[in-house]
Order: structure tokens, then C-alpha cells, then sequence
């Protein structure tokens, strides 16, 4: 039995995978996570899943940016969680390191998947930029592999948007939410971004994680915005159509990467945006070709697929080295 646990932005979302392949969930907000102690984390999972920890084959763990690792390994081997900092973009809020430690502590056997960065063996042209995809996103693309697409553009689509680029059943580079495309909440700063950080209004990173879509319309969350959508709201509809342009060319400019390799990819779109159809449409129609969309479980579900694998003697996951 083995469980894949997806760091996502917003948040923990467990996947359970049995001996007969099918799939159990449990999805927790980030906060809810941090005040719970190591052992209400163990617990909670043995009784959402109907299990003994000494039951569980592997884990595979996400955390934050995975920027200070390049291969999967063990959990006990790992240092600082697998990161160079906690500081620089996106929201901290306790519950990923308390699941991390929780896991480290238990004694199951469990592997930390890296992010891609500067240090990684991917498409040496990328690394112009620090940070490419946080290890929550190998986990969406190794369930795509799964699931039979083997040369593929994914875009993660949700609170920011993450694209990544896949040849021949190896990632080869990837698109970070601070460099190009927006998501709703989360996205690259502008002119006046820095003008605001230069005269110390907001840090850096206020300026990333809100520099969404979101920010433009009279909406306090992506829940408002949905509604509002669904409504045909102007507003709104500007701001998913903004989402589905800036994604769509994100998509594009990946293309040109997987052609350099001399494949052609597929299109998978993930995220709770494109669960919205109108956004898929939007981006099928611009790039002239179909979309399959997955849901947001599929990070979790990857993991849990990238755990068994591991667990049966795999020994790389999508080009990415194992060593254990």
C-alpha cells in the first residue's frame, strides 16, 4: 500500500494507493495541518484510510520548492526538507513541515521528491532561472506518464501556473509561476511591481502571490471569481479569459522546447482552474489543438504511483535519478 502527499498552494491532499490499484483521497487546508502534532498527522492517516502505519509500503512526500535536492531520496537522508530556504515566493503556513516531520519521525519508509532547479539535469538553457517546478508538479507528469502520454506539454493551472515540458518519458525543462504566465493569485512582477518593492510598500514576495488575476477584478477569492464566471460576469471573464491567453503561450513556448528535441507533444492541462470548461475551451481553441484535463488529485495520485514504483526496484522517475 502507498500514499503520495501533495504540497499543493492552498492545500495537503493525500492519495492512497491499495494492492489493487484503486484509490483512496483526503484533502486538508494548510492550516488546519500546522497546529496538529506529529502523531494526530499519523493517526489521522491511519483513520481516514482504514490502516496501520506498518501496513504502508512507501510514502513519497512534496515540500515547498525541493530546491536543494535533484534526485528522490530517502526521507531520512535529506536535509533542511529538501530546501535551501523557507524564505522567497509563495505562502508559508506550518502545515507541510508538520507533515514532513510527521512522516520523517513514523518510521514508514518514504522518499522526498526534488523540484527542478539550477542544479538539475534538465535542459542546461532553463537554468538561466533558479527554480523551474516545484516536486508536486513531477507528481502531476509522472501520473500522465501513467496514464500512457509519454512526449507532453503540462500546464498546472490553479492559484499560479506551472508549465513543464516532457520527451520521450524524460522531463526536460520547465516554465515557473514567478517568470511568465499568471494564475489567479499568484504570478511574474511587472514595472510597477518593482517600483512598489524599491519603495518598500511590500516585499518581494507580497508582490508574487499577489500578482494574480485576481488583483484586477472586484473579487475576494477564487471562489467569488468562479461564482461570478459562472454568472458570465465581465469581470470575471476577463480575468479566466487573461488566464487561458497568457497559458495558452506559456503551452506554446514549451512546444518550441520539445521540438528542439525532435518530439511533438500533447497537451495536459491540470488545476482547478481548467476544471472550469470555459478556461479548457479557451486554451484548446487558442493553441489549435485538444486538451486532456486532469483533476487536482492527480499530484497526489502521481506521488502514490511514483511511491509503488519506487517501492517495485524503478530506479528513475521521469529521467530524475533515485538513490536510495
Amino acid at each position: 500500500m502507498f500514499i503520495g502527499i501533495d504540497h499543493g498552494t492552498t492545500a495537503m491532499r493525500f492519495a492512497f494507493l491499495d494492492e489493487r490499484s484503486e484509490i483512496s483521497k483526503l484533502e486538508i487546508p494548510r492550516q488546519d495541518v500546522a497546529p496538529m502534532s506529529e502523531s494526530d498527522v499519523i493517526t489521522l492517516i491511519e483513520d481516514k484510510f482504514n490502516i496501520s502505519k506498518n501496513d504502508i509500503g512507501m510514502i513519497a512526500v512534496t515540500y515547498s520548492m525541493g530546491d536543494d535536492i535533484t534526485s528522490v531520496g530517502s526521507i531520512g537522508d535529506v536535509k533542511n526538507r529538501g530546501v535551501r530556504s523557507i524564505e522567497g515566493a509563495g505562502k508559508k503556513t506550518g502545515g507541510g513541515s508538520r507533515v514532513f516531520d510527521a512522516i520523517r519521525n513514523s518510521g514508514i519508509p518514504a522518499v522526498v521528491i526534488p523540484g527542478i532547479h539550477d542544479r538539475s539535469q534538465t535542459d542546461p538553457r532553463l537554468n538561466v532561472f533558479s527554480h523551474s517546478t516545484s516536486p508536486e508538479k513531477i507528481g502531476i507528469a509522472y501520473h500522465a506518464l501513467c496514464m500512457g502520454f509519454e512526449n507532453f506539454v503540462l500546464s498546472d493551472i490553479s492559484s499560479n501556473t506551472v508549465t513543464l515540458g516532457i520527451a520521450d518519458g524524460k522531463l526536460i525543462g520547465a516554465i515557473d509561476a514567478c517568470i511568465f504566465a499568471p494564475g489567479i493569485n499568484h504570478g511574474p512582477l511587472d514595472v510597477q511591481a518593482l517600483r512598489d518593492i524599491d519603495a518598500d510598500e511590500l516585499s518581494a514576495n507580497e508582490a508574487f502571490i499577489n500578482a494574480g488575476v485576481l488583483k484586477h477584478t472586484p473579487f475576494s477569492d477564487r471562489d467569488e471569481l468562479f461564482r461570478a464566471a459562472e454568472d458570465n460576469d465581465p469581470a470575471a471573464l476577463l480575468a479566466l479569459d487573461t488566464i487561458a491567453l497568457f497559458a495558452a503561450m506559456e503551452i506554446s513556448g514549451m512546444q518550441i522546447l520539445l521540438k528542439d528535441y525532435a518530439f511533438e507533444g500533447e497537451v495536459v492541462l491540470e488545476g482547478s482552474v481548467v476544471e472550469l470548461p470555459y478556461v479548457a475551451e479557451k486554451i484548446k481553441k487558442h493553441l489549435g489543438t485538444d486538451c486532456h484535463v486532469l483533476d487536482r488529485w492527480s499530484a497526489a495520485v502521481g506521488c502514490a504511483e511514483i511511491a509503488r514504483d519506487i517501492a517495485n526496484g524503478s530506479r528513475e522517475i521521469l529521467g530524475i535519478p533515485v538513490n536510495l
